[in-house]
């Protein structure tokens, strides 16, 4: 990149982060609060950083940690199950949190991966403004790809925070969601010991 093409991309970046800014004191006006306040002056500042941590996932490539794999695993075809993936992510319709578990389970074809990988692809698509549907779609449908194993099984469970603390408000609500793949979805068997495995009462017929 030239010096000139990279002064006028900061030149940008420091733009969007100025209108950013001056976006989030119009919202704090909005709600009926003075930005100018003591305890606000530095709030801008504070949500652009959070915000560079919450959504970081758009910068990210989950594929990317699925790239080095192994093969010498001594025949090993079996369930890999990593569960209680811990997930934060924020609802695209609201942008307030929702928050759950993750459990992700694939067998292996003729390659496995580094367990924390998983959870960095989980980490990923957290990290990006979601519906708890597409998330568990995207994470499972990555794995499949990227590693094209026997069979992939991805279920999220989460409380929403649009749903538990605004409109219906029903804080005691949990929702489940699953995106199977190949075994899991044409072996009952599979599914059954998955399942089990996870303590999850399900029709497994």
């Amino acid at each position: 990149m030239t010096t000139s093409a990279s002064e006028s991309q900061n030149k940008k970046a420091t733009q969007a982060r100025a209108d950013a800014m001056e976006h989030v004191r119009g919202l704090l006006r909005f709600i009926g609060e003075d930005p100018n306040r003591e305890g606000l002056i530095e709030t801008p500042r504070r949500v652009l950083s959070a915000m560079n941590d919450h959504f970081r996932g758009y910068h990210e490539d989950p594929t990317t940690f699925l790239s080095k794999s192994f093969t010498e695993v001594e025949g090993y075809q079996e369930l890999v199950l990593v569960s209680d993936i811990e997930l934060h992510s924020h609802c695209e319709h609201h942008m307030v949190p929702f928050v759950g578990k993750a459990h992700v389970a694939y067998i292996p074809g003729e390659r496995i991966v580094g367990l924390s990988k998983i959870a960095r692809v989980v980490d990923v698509y957290s990290h990006r403004l979601q519906v708890q549907e597409k998330l568990t779609a995207q994470i499972a449908n990555t794995i499949n790809d990227c590693l094209r194993p026997k069979g992939v099984a991805v279920i999220l469970q989460c409380q929403h925070f649009c749903m538990c603390y605004r409109g219906v408000k029903k804080p005691g609500a949990w929702t489940t969601t699953s995106k199977l793949h190949g075994q899991f979805l044409n072996d009952a068997s599979s599914r059954a010991e998955l399942f089990t495995l996870l303590g999850l009462q399900r029709d497994i017929g």
